[in-house]
């Protein structure tokens, strides 16, 4: 069996995570391509766009969002995404036992004795109305009725579980603040989500494992539960493995993968490129070592931006004030300092509406 090193890994990973070479592709394509975006801050896909996409324009996505072609949800991982419609409806029952799983195990106490069945018909009704309401709302609604679980567990358990919900824009429109107001996914998107494949096959587990190969494969089997949180999908690997092509990486553990898929030469130059807070080109797996040092593993679930630098997280970088600063992780080379700092212009200059160029590597 063929195996890849950790190089190869990575350039693998660029390719498919359009880092490797800008992409000729829509923001509605990429962000399909790419199965969602991480997006519990909200401005962040917007940065994770710029640095995969040519010629992007922010108001672009910020037209998706409000025109209903994509939608901010809780969805892998119980984590904020921002997604297609079309796979929030096809996607979102498959999560459903995950999410429930998560959020009883942070509130399983103050949830206990609440009938969540109860609790899930109660907020249908109380959203009829098709009034958004924020989190905080929904909780106090219903503190009442279950006084011993406090506001924030009824209201989080009804917004990211027991209801399909999405967040409204302005949350998440380009350069906009706003408070998170929800609203069933039924009702924003004129359709209920997909109901759960009938027993007896997977077709939907089936069809994540394509598009997650796509991409960020070739990857383990754990590597795909660490992107969606999702069990059950070793058997949805094991229904399809006659479709699949197989390797090893220098741990042992075996891959799957797509054939044909992109395995770019581990030699192939890799650009710097800019990774917003919580991008899933780290976070999407579970073995993140073909992009990030296990000493740096950390930076990524703390939500520091980070930058590649021949592929791996190699500095951080900030913004204020229309300057961008990086603060590197190792010893940079006077080339790489330079590419650095020019990569890092152009981000200010998008990030500032070409107010700024500034960045300085410290």
């Amino acid at each position: 069996m063929t195996v890849l090193d950790t190089r190869a890994l990575n350039r693998a990973t660029l390719a498919r995570q359009l880092l490797l070479d800008r992409a000729d592709m829509s923001p509605f394509d990429a962000v399909a391509h790419l199965c969602g975006m991480q997006a519990q801050e909200p401005q962040e896909p917007f940065t994770g766009l710029w640095s995969r996409l040519r010629a992007f324009d922010p108001a672009t996505l910020s037209s998706l969002l409000t025109g209903r072609r994509v939608v901010r949800t809780h969805l892998m991982r119980r984590t904020v995404h921002l997604l297609t419609a079309e796979d929030v409806l096809a996607w979102r029952s498959r999560h459903d036992a995950m999410l429930r799983q998560r959020l009883l195990a942070t509130y399983r106490a103050e949830l206990d004795g609440v009938d969540l069945d109860e609790l899930a018909a109660a907020g249908r009704a109380l959203m009829a109305d098709g009034r958004p309401r924020t989190m905080a709302e929904l909780g106090r609604a219903f503190v009442e009725r279950w006084p011993g679980a406090g506001h924030r567990p009824l209201g989080e358990i009804l917004v990211s579980t027991l209801i399909p919900m999405v967040q409204l824009p302005p949350r998440g429109v380009w350069r906009t603040k706003a408070a998170v107001s929800n609203l069933p996914v039924a009702d924003w998107l004129g359709r209920e989500v997909d109901p759960p494949a009938p027993d007896g096959g997977d077709p939907v587990g089936q069809a994540m494992v394509r598009r997650y190969l796509a991409a960020y494969g070739p990857a383990a089997v754990a590597d795909i539960r660490g992107w969606s949180g999702v069990a059950g999908l070793p058997a949805a690997v094991s229904a399809m493995r006659d479709e699949l092509v197989t390797f090893r990486d220098e741990r042992g553990r075996q891959l799957v993968d797509l054939p044909g898929a992109p395995l770019p030469d581990p030699d192939t130059p890799a650009p710097v490129r800019f990774l917003p807070a919580f991008d899933n080109a780290i976070l999407g797996y579970h073995d993140r070592t073909r992009i990030i040092d296990d000493e740096h593993r950390n930076l990524s679930v703390a939500g520091e931006r980070v930058v590649l630098v021949d592929g791996r997280v190699s500095a951080t970088w900030t913004v204020d004030g229309g300057t961008v600063t990086v603060a590197p992780l190792r010893r940079l080379s006077r080339a790489d300092r330079t590419a650095v700092t020019e990569e890092g212009q152009r981000l200010a200059a998008f990030l500032s509406d070409g107010e700024s160029d500034r960045a300085a590597v410290s």
